[in-house]
């Protein structure tokens, strides 16, 4: 079962008697939601709402404490951070199939149900790379730990639209202990095809900055590929999923595209 004492933010670890920020320790518009997020903190409709706006990242920089309060770093039996996810709601994470499907990491979780990959998921292809995680309790949702926003499943990030990766991992193609943060541009699929030797299908969505020098890299894996609408409300577009290298020229990051799973997620969660 996956605990909220492995639960990382950017601004917190969560364990069961302490909260450790990044540097101390604590005691104590076009784009309509893919489903309604059933929470007293959201019945404003906030989420993908941060209190501040405005790189496993490679050519990113350090994120600030707060600004992507969805963003969660997974530890699976005690270890260091493994991969990314994103917060749902006050139960519920997005991650990638490929970070929970590891046979080290299913041991260390008793309880498999609250670990959901997607039945489809493909390990050679990285076909329908996503996973949901249940936390076994509430996390009580605050300026520091908040929910993304889900698109519409019929909604279509444009190429050459600007998004955001953040993530702990790798930054020279060795871990960060900040979260970093780096901006993209979402690909054309054609033209993704055509870089990535046609391994892109119509789950996956491309984004990235083809001059090289800006990706996710080893150990963003699961984390969010999100773009903010121009009310300043942020969606998650793409899980971070794989890629050939980090931040190569003419190479794309490669993401699953969000869109195509919405009616999985609202089936699978309940919400």
């Amino acid at each position: 079962m996956l605990t909220n004492r492995w639960l990382l933010t950017n601004s917190w670890l969560l364990t069961n008697s302490s909260l450790l920020t990044n540097s101390s320790l604590l005691t104590n518009s076009s784009l309509l939601t893919c489903f309604v997020l059933t929470n007293s903190w959201l019945l404003t409709n906030k989420c993908g709402m941060p209190p501040f706006r405005s790189s496993r990242i490679v050519g990113g920089q350090t994120a600030r404490e707060g600004e992507w309060p969805w963003q969660v770093s997974l530890h699976f039996d005690r270890s260091k951070h493994t991969c990314g996810a994103s917060v749902l709601n006050n139960r519920w994470l997005l991650t990638a199939a490929h970070c929970v499907q590891d046979d080290r990491h299913i041991r260390s979780e008793p309880n498999r149900q609250q670990i959901i990959a997607h039945p489809n998921y493909n390990k050679v292809s990285f076909d329908n790379d996503l996973a949901l995680m249940k936390l076994d309790s509430d996390v009580s949702l605050n300026q520091h730990i908040w929910p993304i926003c889900l698109p519409s499943s019929t909604y279509d990030f444009p190429a050459g639209q600007e998004a955001w990766i953040t993530g702990w991992g790798t930054t020279q193609e060795g871990g960060e202990a900040s979260l970093q943060k780096a901006q993209v541009r979402i690909i054309n699929s054609t033209v993704c095809r055509g870089l990535m030797q046609d391994q892109i299908t119509d789950g996956m969505l491309c984004a990235g900055v083809l001059k090289g020098g800006v990706d996710a890299c080893q150990g963003d894996s699961g984390g969010p590929l999100a773009v903010t609408n121009p009310s300043g409300r942020v969606f998650q577009a793409g899980v971070v999923s794989w890629g050939e290298g980090c931040a190569l020229r003419n190479k794309a990051g490669v993401y699953t595209r969000v869109t195509k799973f919405c009616d999985w997620i609202k089936q699978q969660t309940g919400v």
